[in-house]
């Protein structure tokens, strides 16, 4: 079976992200009153054009016309298929997603919103033509070679995708992962009304904050996770090293860029707090001590980190910047992207669990770390 690419698990990924973004919040679903079913595919011109949303289209939609396109010649495709492949295709999802826009009341249909996501694609497929010609795409897959094992796509891909779940803002530093109380009120909601309903409400989640040491402790874990993943698919020798500090510049990036758009840029480094300098401090020194071990011990301990990340995180009480900010109408503009920063903080750690799981327990081989 041939190996799937990196660029490939992206693509899966953005698409998924592009229909989040464009049908969240996914209810209520209803037939407009009054539609005939010709206006269905006769999307509207909007009366204003925002700068805001015209960037938004772009910019989300260049990144599908290129991995399409790097996609289909990274697995023995040519030029022409590439080209019509990834010029065709996301012109066909932009207009798929207006359409059906329509059924969601929240939602606005508008041409100018196909346009320029079509524009945005274009723009990526005459980045992915210009990486071509310079031979960056050929360079890439020998940057990738030489530092990561071989059949490690998708969780090179859990990596890059690790600081966008930090942009929703975390109960602590760099401390993604909380789904089970989120869980606990889905189960609770369902069953309700039903003869397995629940006899007592849930309990309240937590209001206390954790102890300032647990505090250090949770954003260690949340930095030594990824740098664990890390770790389990990196090649032996130096190259491990800049894998640990990009990590770290990636997770306070992440987490600088959350605060801001949560209670504005002057605030930005808000989350910096004294227990979270313990924690990126004493992560650093955890990473740099497992640089020596070999790809299946990281994995293996990287399994025992997350499921302690898990535990701490779950316990920790909502972030009181977050429940202010969801009062002011400047969360409202950026509501799609939080929702999706903040299914991935949810699924990261679970996608990352299985993953990892999976590598430990894979018999036979070379152990490339």
């Amino acid at each position: 079976m041939r190996q799937r690419s990196s660029s490939w698990w992206l693509l899966m990924g953005w698409i998924g992200l592009i229909l989040y973004a464009s049908l969240y919040p996914f209810e209520p679903w209803r037939w407009p009153p009054g539609l005939e079913l010709l206006d269905l595919f006769m999307l509207p011109w909007p009366r204003r054009l925002f700068g805001y949303d015209v960037l938004i289209n772009v910019v989300g939609y260049a990144p599908l016309g290129l991995l399409l396109f790097a996609v289909h010649l990274r697995h023995g495709g040519r030029l022409r298929g590439a080209l019509a492949l990834s010029v065709l295709v996301p012109p066909l999802v932009s207009y798929s997603m207006e359409v059906l826009q329509t059924f969601l009341p929240g939602r606005v249909p508008s041409l100018s919103d196909w346009l320029f996501n079509s524009l945005g694609a274009l723009a990526g497929v005459v980045i992915g033509l210009g990486l071509r010609a310079a031979g960056g795409l050929r360079r890439w897959e020998d940057i990738r070679a030489d530092w990561f094992a071989p059949r490690t796509s998708a969780a090179q891909v859990l990596l890059l995708v690790w600081p966008v779940g930090l942009l929703f803002p975390t109960p602590l530093a760099l401390g993604v992962g909380q789904w089970l109380p989120r869980l606990e009120s889905m189960a609770y909601d369902a069953l309700d009304g039903t003869p397995w309903a629940l006899a007592d409400p849930l309990d309240d989640p937590p209001v206390m904050p954790l102890p300032p040491g647990l505090e250090a402790l949770g954003t260690a874990l949340g930095l030594l996770a990824p740098v664990l993943l890390a770790l389990a698919i990196a090649r032996p020798g130096w190259r491990r090293l800049p894998l640990i500090a990009g990590t770290l510049l990636l997770g306070m990036l992440g987490m600088s860029v959350a605060t801001g758009l949560s209670v504005g840029p002057q605030h930005a480094f808000a989350w910096m707090t004294l227990q979270a300098k313990a924690g990126l401090g004493l992560g650093l020194v955890l990473s740099l001590l497992c640089v020596p071990l070999a790809g299946r011990t990281a994995a293996a301990l990287g399994l025992i980190v997350l499921c302690a990340l898990i535990a701490l995180v779950t316990q920790a009480p909502n972030d009181p910047y977050l429940l202010a900010s969801l009062q002011t109408l400047q969360f409202g503009r950026y509501i799609n992207l939080y929702g999706m920063a903040q299914w991935i903080g949810w699924v990261w750690p679970f996608a990352t669990l299985a993953w990892l799981l999976g590598r430990v327990a894979a018999a036979g081989g070379r152990d490339p770390g």
